[in-house]
């Protein structure tokens, strides 16, 4: 299944289950709505073949033997790109359901497994790693306009987002008024921000404070 946005590829489903017949019926469900699926028998086998960096989400049992899928969630999470998991179980204590919510578990299905149910799950999963994915590349190249700013012109931004005048700049950092217009100037356009409002948005995604 294509997502509509050029931008990114297409997503895989990795599914992850150690009840063969249950995995088999899941994939086609997956399959049969045009998802591409990765399938894996148990949390071990998937961490040693790699999940790969492609978007998608993770469907997994949440009791497996071997690393469980809790564990596995556990260990995406520290992931640069953490994907989405959406939890299949045929039983799940209070404990194990509220960890893998409170977690961020994207939902949690009980077996066997609502084929409408099921998708309804995945394209929610697949929604949350796009708009992850693409607040990322958004984060990333606001930093990196960032890092172009001079350590002087850091300082006028710091100011500008607390607030403070030209004049009041001027004093603080010992410069002339009209140096700190140009440097006011300077990072608008290094920030690519058409307003001051639009400069402050930009400013608080950084946590840019003085």
């Amino acid at each position: 299944m294509n997502q509509s946005a050029p931008d990114l590829e297409s997503p895989v489903i990795r599914l992850i289950d150690d009840d063969v017949d249950t995995r088999r019926q899941t994939q086609a469900i997956l399959h049969e709505a045009g998802y591409q699926v990765v399938c894996h028998g148990s949390a071990g086998e998937a961490l040693l073949a790699g999940l790969g960096s492609a978007p998608g989400c993770i469907v997994t049992e949440i009791q497996m033997s071997g690393p469980s899928g809790l564990e596995l969630q556990d260990r995406i999470a520290s992931e640069p790109d953490p994907l989405p998991v959406v939890f299949l179980a045929w039983g799940a204590t209070v404990h194990e359901t509220l960890r893998a919510m409170k977690a961020g578990a994207s939902d949690f299905l009980f077996k066997p497994v609502d084929g409408a149910a099921l998708l309804s799950a995945v394209r929610k999963a697949l929604a949350q790693d796009m708009a992850r994915r693409r607040a990322r590349r958004r984060l990333a190249a606001l930093q990196t306009r960032y890092s172009r700013l001079s350590p002087r012109e850091r300082q006028v931004l710091a100011m500008v987002v607390d607030g403070s005048l030209n004049k009041q700049i001027s004093a603080s950092l010992g410069a002339a008024e009209r140096t700190i217009k140009v440097h006011r100037q300077h990072v608008m356009q290094k920030m690519e921000a058409g307003s001051l409002a639009e400069l402050v948005r930009v400013a608080t995604q950084l946590d840019v404070a003085r």
